[in-house]
């Protein structure tokens, strides 16, 4: 059956075409398996709580009917400003508006939240561009340049509230423009597009605008607000669709409520923070987490922006996902929030994501792999300007910044045929991670470091989870030995100036592009031999070994403008006296990377790498794998397109001056 939804239509519709819903959540209510909800273009200003689930076999689809034309808006116009002083106006809503819930009472904080600057959930908007917080209503009345805001600019428009009797009192500083003449609106519903109720599965939302929504905080340990998400539920499609402009989070694919593990140490602090981590992924296998009850979603086509704490954010209620063919950008660059959980993707327990062919810039950090990224795979991304411009600082409580950060994870994780321009590429405090075939402008950081922490004297390990193959279920726990990498084919060049020789590879700043920092593990050969003496082959004997570093390998790699070389590459090509560019620019809408390196890859070619050449990740014992356990070839590139023999190495198959994405 088709309901059809029209804005413009008059109340008292039955969601026939003669007679279509004048909202979205009508249809909403009555869906049944297998209906189609139509949505005319407009201005929809609900929330949509979608009640009954669909099936495998009968999905419930609701869809914009001209792409973007529907917009899904947590947001009201607000008129009636009065001018305060200069160009600051002010204008007073009833706080019976926002029912139980006031985005302008209601703060930003709770676990994992590590800014001094607590916001409010709320905020204002001038023609669809979010003004700044302020701390008082004298900052709003100066209107100056936030330091740490990647846009200094924008952050001149500013807003302050207070509360008088039942009324919210808003400020805003909207420098010159008269807000009765312009859209001005302010946000007053938490989401936009999401079930209230866990298990809402089999859902497909295609080709809507949604925008503007006063969203929570979303920590790991804690149930995960976004504008849009499927709630703890299973095999949800998000296609096509504009979303922007969260206070907090875009897109949640996370975690169900639990009133005994929320916000844990916000609310007791008895345990520490990875303790209550752990019984959070503990407790999920009684709350229903199972490869059979949630997950597999598909996020695909989305342009995703301007939200203040993530994209795409999800703990658990990820698994088994793909992400794929999305732009992602400008995510968490207001600097207005800061804390743990910052990044254009944000995922704890990527277990068998997807994540490709990606677009993501100008975000805080690209993609950022929270504990058991097992079998997750990071392919055929562009990533750049995933870093703070030149000159401004990193703010209070925020993260640092980087294309790819892999946290304490025991892999298999697979980082393949990406292209990453940043100024650090990848940062990976982590164990079981292969790079291959990838572009890197940038260094890696926090090897051998970032995990443990030493109180009162004493090491005190960050046991994390690791699982059953292509499953949930736990297998175990293990602190991070390090090592166990796997770095093959790729391209490093030492693109941006080295100013601090100081730096080392265990800090986040590191600089010096290349594979040197693998130095400090063992090739497979020194690691195992202690296993493979008897004189040591007992349980004592071994105790050093087993905590020790693991093996790594590196080989096939070339370098360019002075990249550094690991000891373990033997099979490299290195070209350290012609200079080599780079040039990323925006042509008929669509990036364009010039470069001349492929000038003087000459006739340097490198073997196929295969899931039996990387073998297994030490401690899940899983190899390298697709998720359905079938084996990977790495002979397609960026583009797809095949490798044959004597492939190059790098995300490119094909030798050119100019590369299209």
């Amino acid at each position: 059956m088709i309901y059809y939804v029209n804005s413009a239509s008059y109340t008292g519709g039955d969601g026939t075409k003669e007679r279509p819903f004048k909202k979205i959540g009508d249809a909403a209510a009555l869906a049944q398996p297998g209906d189609e909800i139509l949505v005319a273009p407009g201005i929809y200003r609900e929330y949509v709580n979608p009640r009954n689930a669909g099936t495998k076999d009968a999905r419930i689809t609701y869809r914009s009917e001209q792409p973007l034309g529907a917009v899904i808006t947590g947001a009201e116009l607000l008129s009636g400003w009065i001018r305060y002083e200069g160009d600051v106006w002010t204008a007073r809503v009833g706080n019976s508006l926002f029912g139980s819930y006031n985005p302008y009472t209601t703060r930003v904080c709770g676990d994992w939240y590590f800014s001094p600057k607590i916001r409010h959930t709320g905020s204002v908007f001038l023609n669809d561009n979010m003004l700044y917080e302020c701390d008082s209503l004298e900052e709003c009345i100066k209107g100056e340049a936030d330091p740490f805001a990647w846009n200094a600019e924008a952050s001149k428009s500013t807003w302050f509230t207070e509360q008088d009797g039942d009324e919210t009192v808003l400020y805003a500083n909207f420098r010159g423009a008269d807000p009765n003449t312009e859209k001005v609106e302010i946000t007053v519903r938490r989401n936009c597009f999401m079930p209230s109720k866990n298990g809402v599965g089999y859902i497909t939302v295609s080709g809507f605008n949604i925008t503007k929504a006063a969203t929570t905080w979303a920590p790991p340990a804690a149930y995960q607000d976004g504008k849009i998400g499927p709630h703890w539920s299973k095999c949800w499609i998000i296609e096509y669709c504009e979303i922007s402009n969260s206070r907090c989070c875009g897109i949640s694919l996370g975690k169900y409520r639990d009133p005994e593990n929320d916000m844990y140490f916000t609310t007791k602090r008895v345990k520490s923070p990875t303790q209550m981590e752990r019984d959070a992924v503990c407790r999920g296998q009684y709350h229903g987490w199972l490869k059979e009850r949630v997950g597999s979603h598909i996020v695909r086509r989305c342009n995703i922006h301007h939200c203040e704490q993530t994209g795409i954010v999800g703990r658990m209620g990820g698994v088994f996902s793909t992400i794929e063919d999305c732009h992602i950008h400008d995510i968490c660059t207001s600097q207005q929030l800061g804390g743990a959980e910052t990044a254009g993707i944000k995922l704890h327990a990527a277990i068998d994501v997807t994540i490709r062919r990606n677009h993501i810039h100008n975000c805080i950090m690209g993609v950022w792999c929270d504990w058991e990224a097992q079998g997750a795979r990071i392919t055929q991304n562009l990533l750049h300007d995933n870093q703070r411009p030149d000159g401004i600082e990193q703010a209070r409580g925020a993260m640092f910044n980087t294309d790819v950060f892999i946290e304490v994870g025991h892999g298999p994780t697979l980082i393949d045929n990406n292209v990453m321009l940043s100024k650090s590429s990848v940062v990976m405090p982590s164990e079981g991670i292969a790079c291959i075939h990838n572009l890197m402008l940038g260094a890696f950081g926090l090897i051998n470091s970032g995990v443990d922490s030493v109180i009162n004297g004493q090491r005190e390990p960050r046991y994390t989870p690791y699982h059953i193959r292509h499953r949930t279920e736990v297998a175990g726990f293990m602190t991070i030995l390090h090592g166990d990498d796997r770095i093959y084919n790729n391209i490093f060049v030492q693109h941006y100036p080295v100013t601090d020789d100081t730096k080392t590879p265990e800090n986040n700043d590191y600089q010096h592009v290349g594979t040197a920092c693998f130095d400090i593990f063992p090739s497979y050969e020194e690691w195992f031999a202690p296993f493979d003496s008897k004189e040591e082959a007992n349980m004592g004997g071994l105790a050093l070994a087993h905590f020790g570093h693991l093996p790594v390998w590196v080989g096939g790699n070339a370098y360019f403008n002075g990249a550094n070389i690991s000891k373990h590459d033997t099979t490299y090509l290195s070209n350290p006296n012609d200079h080599i560019d780079f040039k990323l620019e925006c042509k008929d809408g669509k990036p364009v990377l010039t470069t001349n390196v492929y000038d003087f890859l000459k006739d340097f070619s490198v073997n196929i790498i295969t899931t039996d050449t990387l073998g297994k990740a030490f401690e899940p014992e899983q190899r390298f794998e697709n998720p359905d356990g079938t084996p990977i070839t790495f002979d397609s590139d960026y583009y797809g397109n095949h490798r044959g023999i004597g492939a190059l190495p790098g995300p490119f198959a094909a030798a050119a001056g100019e590369f299209k994405f």
